[in-house]
């Protein structure tokens, strides 16, 4: 579009034929107004070009070839219909017009031959329909007669034309030939003359009719004829032969596997599934059913009676309480022509112990397993049946009526016994620990589950903070077992999974409930390091809630809010808890082992743990004399303390076998014997060396990390790689030791890349060869082309929008015109209104002064 624009423009700044503007003669020009072009010098074989400049003319001449073509797009910018002549060759200039006449009329003929003959199949041959032509069928001019089959169907006869057009006149004065005959009979009226022709209609119509059965019999006895001589005709090979001739080809795997996947079960579509909000009030329902069930039985209400009643009396029930329960008939076989009874006694008997061994099992089992809701249904009806196998015919009926009602006792305590199905959410950590005290562990993990099954969120509206009470409630209940004597850590560990569930559910608040416990504990350090100078380590309690803290939130985040608290609530104890007993070295490398699952996928490395594990192999050696390295607290140089791990009689470390630390020594006071807590010295060694060997597992990518672990390295192979250490203690210490050597390095360090060196700078000046004085010296002749072709495109392209600019300019002439005439004519029609209104008002006035008068 623009460059059709610019083309446009330039086509439209070109001169226009003088003396034309608006169909006026042009006026002369003003010499004033002339513009001479003078030459400084002139130039021998330089045309002069535009010497003497016409500013009037060639501004003339600009307004007449855009009046003639802007103008006339502008008026007809919104008008959609044009006039097209479509005559063949009339704006042709090289035809002449015989010419043109012969080409339209040959086109005339083709278009009236494709028209006519479109849909003929043979131009040269005629179609037709019961011998007539279809051209002239489509004509319509002929009635066809429905009722007539004939080859003279359509034609019409002169009597009936005569009598049914004619009025009736032909068939009054015509004559027949036996009329003109007889010339002395007398002429027939007009109704003889329409029965006879009625009565030779209907006698033309059953000769037609005959005639078409006739042609339907021989048809039919030609079909009967050519069905008897057919099957002459044809020759049937035996089917033997054909059987040889046809050979139906072996179905490769391909079809096999075609008509299997036929066969096969097609997919059913299957339930939607439930939503968590469904499960949960189906799990409540059926809790309560379960528990409503319980209840039934506590009160001694027997409602298994009513289940095994027959639901349906038939007429001829005889009301025994007598109840098919399944088909005890057997089909008859035989064996070498003998029945086999025996073979059915013996798989009765089978059977029967089978069903009481089932029997038994299924009595043993908890009620909640079972189908029947209550879980006794059938209790008193299996006693009853035994007692009544029992007893002699002669015994009295109160005999069973007493076993009856000790059954029931048994059934009401058994109920009574039993773990309630619902249970209502504590509303303090009194009421959670009175729930669950006193059971077992699988008994109280069905607590907790029932708990948050019947208070689901989705149930009540208050259950959400119900539960959130649930989880602190939890929580203090695990550091209640964790300090029991001794502590109860299945019972935790199963415990954990409840508080994950409440986790998940409630983020925020069981996030609340760890910090609270976390800044206790830090605030209890502080007190105590204020006070003494010094802090112990803290309870079981805490560590658990440190060992959960990791498992319920993620550790691989830079900066969590519970978990960072944690880290820096660790490196405070393997940093501030001197290490004074047993109990506090196995406490400090759980907090290690606890410090290595929280970095186990961030890999992050703490200084801490590596610090404290070098005080363990310190306080494991005899010999401190010669070491490269150096203590820093919680650990001393020196002090009863510095050889606390250290192990000294060779019958125990002959006794010892490797296994895991128990966190017993954890609660502990003091060890039974000698032996076990040199067995424990030993033992938390291989812990130590176990973690060792994990840190270099987890740090060895760390460009500094052997530089740090040096102190390590040389602490194992100065004091414990050549002592006298149980073969176990060894082979761990060797694999640590292998795991701590510096690896050599495979990669060069970081060098510049040499550079070429730069030469110096030479003075020597650089001559150029001068082609052409001027603007465009030192140019080729494909440079010299380019820059002009560059020169006259900008030469263009500046006329081009000095055109547009002229064009936009002379179209805001017309509008304003436009608009100045459309305002002139309106100010003009409205002056007249007025002057009519002026008028009419005059002469209302002097017809209503005239009738004042009057």
């Amino acid at each position: 579009m623009g460059k059709a624009r610019l083309a446009a423009a330039r086509t439209r700044g070109a001169g226009a034929p003088a003396g034309a503007q608006g169909g006026r003669a042009r006026p002369n020009p003003n010499p004033f107004e002339v513009k001479v072009n003078r030459q400084k010098f002139p130039v021998l074989g330089r045309k002069a070009r535009h010497a003497v400049g016409q500013p009037g003319v060639s501004r003339a001449r600009a307004v007449h070839k855009r009046t003639q073509t802007l103008l006339k797009e502008y008026k007809e910018r919104d008008k959609s219909n044009v006039f097209t002549d479509k005559r063949f060759g009339e704006y042709s200039s090289t035809m002449s017009p015989e010419e043109k006449m012969m080409k339209r009329f040959a086109l005339e003929q083709q278009r009236q031959h494709e028209k006519k003959s479109i849909y003929n199949l043979n131009e040269d041959e005629e179609l037709t329909h019961y011998g007539q032509s279809l051209a002239d069928i489509e004509k319509h001019n002929d009635i066809v007669d429905s009722d007539s089959d004939t080859e003279e169907r359509g034609t019409l006869s002169a009597e009936l034309t005569a009598a049914h057009f004619g009025g009736g006149g032909g068939l009054l004065h015509k004559k027949t030939p036996q009329q003109q005959g007889e010339e002395g009979e007398k002429p027939r009226s007009r109704r003889e003359l329409i029965e006879e022709l009625i009565a030779k209609s209907k006698q033309e119509k059953r000769e037609r009719q005959a005639q078409r059965e006739g042609a339907l019999e021989l048809t039919e006895k030609l079909d009967q004829d050519w069905k008897e001589i057919q099957t002459l005709l044809t020759h049937r090979t035996p089917k033997s032969e054909n059987r040889d001739k046809k050979e139906r080809p072996k179905p490769d795997a391909y079809d096999m596997m075609v008509r299997e996947l036929g066969f096969e079960m097609k997919a059913q579509p299957s339930n939607r599934m439930k939503s968590e909000e469904e499960l949960a009030k189906e799990e409540q329902e059926r809790l309560q059913q379960l528990e409503a069930a319980r209840l039934r039985r506590m009160r001694g209400e027997d409602e298994g009676s009513e289940a095994r009643k027959p639901k349906h009396l038939s007429a001829d029930d005889l009301n025994d309480g007598f109840v098919l329960d399944k088909d005890d008939r057997r089909l008859l076989s035989y064996t070498d022509g003998k029945m086999s009874i025996e073979e059915e006694q013996s798989g009765e008997a089978s059977d029967g112990e089978s069903e009481e061994e089932q029997g038994e099992d299924l009595s043993e089992e908890d009620p909640e397993n079972s189908s029947d809701p209550d879980g006794h249904s059938d209790l008193e009806s299996d006693m009853d049946s035994e007692e009544d196998c029992g007893r002699p015919s002669g015994e009295p009926r109160q005999a069973l009526g007493e076993g009856t009602t000790s059954i029931g006792h048994r059934a009401q305590e058994a109920a009574r016994n039993q773990l309630p199905y619902t249970f209502a959410a504590p509303e303090s950590y009194e009421e959670l620990k009175s729930l669950l005290s006193g059971r077992t562990r699988e008994e109280q993990l069905v607590v907790v589950e029932r708990i948050q099954t019947c208070n689901h969120p989705s149930l009540a509206v208050g259950n959400k903070a119900k539960l959130e009470k649930l989880f602190g409630f939890l929580l203090e209940y695990i550091g209640d077992l964790a300090t029991d004597d001794p502590p109860n850590l299945r019972v935790i560990d199963k415990l954990v999974v409840q508080l994950y569930n409440l986790c998940q559910m409630f983020p925020d608040s069981a996030s609340d409930s760890i910090k609270f416990v976390l800044r206790d504990a830090m605030h209890e350090m502080e007190g105590a390091i204020e006070a003494r100078g010094r802090a112990a380590f803290p309870g079981l309690d805490v560590l658990m809630y440190l060992k959960i803290a990791g498992m319920l939130f993620p550790t691989s985040d830079l900066w969590h809010p519970v978990v960072t608290p944690a880290l820096v609530c660790m490196s405070q104890l393997l940093t501030k808890c001197p290490v004074l007993s047993l109990q506090d070295v196995v406490k400090g490398l759980f907090v290690c082992c606890v410090f290595l699952d929280y970095v186990s996928l961030s890999r992050r490395f703490i200084p801490e743990l590596v610090n404290f594990l070098l005080g363990i192999l310190y306080i494991a050696s005899p010999n401190k004399c010669g070491r490269g390295y150096t203590l820093v607290h919680p650990f001393r140089a020196s002090g009863k303390n510095s050889e606390l791990l250290v192990v000294s009689d060779e019958e125990d470390k002959a006794t010892w076998q490797r296994r895991g630390l128990s966190l017993h020594w954890a609660y502990r006071l003091k060890a039974q014997n000698k032996t076990e807590a040199n067995h424990t010295r030993l033992s938390c060694l291989a812990v130590c060396l176990a973690l060792v060997k994990g840190c270099t597992q987890f740090y060895s990518s760390l460009p500094s990390f052997y530089a740090i672990v040096r102190p390590l390295r040389a602490l194992l192979m100065e004091h414990l790689a050549g002592r006298s250490h149980p073969p176990e203690l060894q082979e761990l210490c060797q694999s640590a030791l292998a795991n701590l050597e510096e690896p050599e390095p495979r990669c060069r360090p970081l060098v510049c890349a040499k550079s070429k060196p730069e030469p110096l700078k030479l003075f020597t000046p650089r001559l150029v060869k001068v082609l052409e004085f001027g603007r465009k010296q030192g140019s080729s002749k494909q440079e010299q082309e380019r820059r002009r072709l560059i020169h006259k495109h900008k030469r263009e392209f500046k006329g081009a929008v000095r055109e547009i600019r002229r064009d936009n300019q002379f179209l805001a002439r017309m509008q304003l015109s436009e608009t100045l005439e459309r305002d002139a004519e309106r100010k003009r029609k409205v002056k007249q209104l007025f002057n009519s209104l002026a008028t009419q008002e005059g002469e209302w006035k002097a017809l209503k002064r005239k009738k004042f008068k009057k």
